[in-house]
C-alpha cells in the first residue's frame, strides 16, 4: 500500500461504511458551523478585529496548541480569511521577540493577550509550521505575515538551531537523538508531540540545510514510538523519557489527555505516508483494548499496560474521536466499529468542550478524508 503522498487519494472511512456523502457533508458543515460560528456557549471562534483567537474553555485562555490547531482546521476546509485572522492575532500576542525564548510562542494567554507564561510548548510550533506550508501551497504566498512558506521555514530554523550560541535558549527538539522535548528546557518527551508525517514534509520544505534533520527526525519518531507505545495494549503515556520509559513525573505516566493524541497521530500517519506497519498493528492493539477490554468503560483512566483506575477522564469524547481516527492504520477486527461509534458521538458541550471538539473535528476530517497534503501549486 502507497499512502496519499503518492497517491492523492484519500481515504473516506464513512462512505466506506455506508454514510451516505450528503451526510458526511452536512455533518462537517453543522460541526463547522458549531465550533466556529455558533452561540457563545457552543463555539471557540472569537473574532477581535482583524484578528481572532480560539479559547480554550476549560481554561479561558488561549493556547498555543488552539490556535495553531485552529489554523490547521481552517486551511484544510480553505477558510483563508479566518486563517489569516488567527494567525495575525498569533503573531500580535504570543510571538516572542527577545529574551531566551526570541523566535519561540509564549503557549498561554488571557483573552486580551497578556502573556500568561513565556515558556513556549512544541506542539505549537509544530502545528504552525505545517499549517503555513499548507497554507503557502494552497493559497500562495502574500506580503509580510502572509509569506507563509518564510515564516514556516522561520519557526523550524529557530526550533532546532536555538541554543547553538550562548545564551540563546534551547532548542525544541534535542540535538543529538533528534526527538522532539515537552518542552526546549527539559530533556524529556511527550510521545502526542511526535509527528513524523509532518516531518517527512518538513523535510521536503524546510530550509535546505535543515532537511537532513528533518529526514532523521521522522525516522527517530517512528522508532520512539515503539518504545514509547505499550507492546500489548498500544497504549502511551503522557510523559516519557527518551527510552521511551513513562515518566514518573506526577501521574504523567498514565493514558490520559495528551495520550489520546497518540493513537490519531497514528491513523493520520499511515494514511498519509503508509511507511511503517507497525502504526497498523500499533492501532489495532488500541482498539482491541478499548473494544474487548474497556467495552463500556471508556470513559476512565487508565495506566498504559490496561489496568482501569477507578477516575473518571477529563475529556472522554476525545478518546472516542482519536480511536476513530486510529482507524485510518488498524486492520483488524474493531476498525468499523470505533468509525461508528465516533459517528454517533456528538460534540461535546459545556466548558470542557474545547480539546474534545478539536480532536472531534480532525478526526472528523481525517475519516471523511478532508485531510489532506496541500502539495505546492496544487490545490484540492
Amino acid at each position: 500500500m502507497k499512502g496519499a503522498f503518492y497517491t492523492g487519494e484519500y481515504t473516506n472511512l464513512f462512505a466506506q461504511y455506508g454514510y451516505s456523502q450528503k451526510e458526511i457533508d452536512e455533518r462537517l458543515a453543522d460541526i463547522v458551523q458549531t465550533m466556529f460560528y455558533g452561540p457563545d456557549d457552543e463555539r471557540l471562534y472569537h473574532i477581535e478585529g482583524d484578528m481572532a483567537y480560539i479559547v480554550d474553555t476549560g481554561n479561558n485562555d488561549v493556547r498555543t496548541e488552539g490556535v495553531s490547531y485552529a489554523m490547521m482546521m481552517f486551511v484544510q476546509l480553505d477558510k483563508k480569511e479566518e486563517f489569516d485572522r488567527v494567525w495575525r492575532w498569533t503573531m500580535k500576542n504570543m510571538y516572542m521577540t527577545e529574551g531566551a525564548y526570541r523566535g519561540y510562542f509564549a503557549w498561554s494567554c488571557q483573552l486580551d493577550g497578556t502573556k500568561n507564561a513565556y515558556g513556549p510548548a512544541p506542539d505549537g510550533e509544530e502545528y504552525f509550521a505545517m499549517a503555513l506550508f499548507f497554507a503557502s501551497n494552497r493559497w500562495g504566498d502574500g506580503e509580510g505575515l502572509l509569506n507563509y512558506s518564510h515564516w514556516a521555514r522561520t519557526i523550524l530554523h529557530d526550533c532546532i538551531h536555538k541554543g547553538e550560541k550562548p545564551g540563546d535558549g534551547e532548542p525544541m527538539w534535542n540535538p543529538d537523538n533528534k526527538l522532539i522535548k515537552f518542552i526546549p528546557n527539559c530533556e524529556y518527551s511527550d510521545p502526542s508531540y511526535h509527528l513524523p508525517h509532518f516531518y517527512d514534509l518538513f523535510a521536503l520544505w524546510a530550509n535546505e540545510a535543515d532537511r537532513e534533520f528533518w529526514t532523521q527526525a521522522a525516522n527517530a519518531s517512528r522508532d520512539y514510538l515503539k518504545i514509547a507505545c505499550h507492546p500489548v495494549t498500544g497504549l502511551a503515556p503522557e510523559y516519557a523519557e527518551y527510552d521511551g520509559t513513562p515518566s514518573a513525573r506526577d501521574e504523567r505516566r498514565l493514558y490520559y489527555s495528551d495520550s489520546y493524541r497518540v493513537a490519531a497521530n497514528i491513523g493520520l500517519s499511515y494514511e498519509w505516508w503508509a511507511k511503517d506497519e507497525w502504526e497498523c498493528a500499533c492501532a489495532d492493539r488500541i482498539l482491541k483494548f478499548f473494544f474487548e477490554t474497556v467495552k463500556d468503560k471508556d470513559d476512565l483512566v487508565y495506566e498504559i499496560d490496561g489496568t482501569i483506575l477507578d477516575r473518571k477522564a477529563l475529556h472522554p469524547e476525545a478518546i472516542i474521536a482519536t480511536n476513530a481516527m486510529s482507524a485510518l492504520a488498524a486492520k483488524g477486527a474493531y476498525k468499523e466499529e470505533a468509525v461508528r461509534k465516533f459517528w454517533n458521538t456528538p460534540l461535546r458541550k459545556g466548558d470542557r468542550r474545547y480539546y474534545d471538539n478539536c480532536l472531534y473535528l480532525f478526526a472528523f476530517l481525517a475519516l471523511s478524508g478532508n485531510y489532506r497534503i496541500y502539495m505546492p501549486h496544487l490545490t484540492a
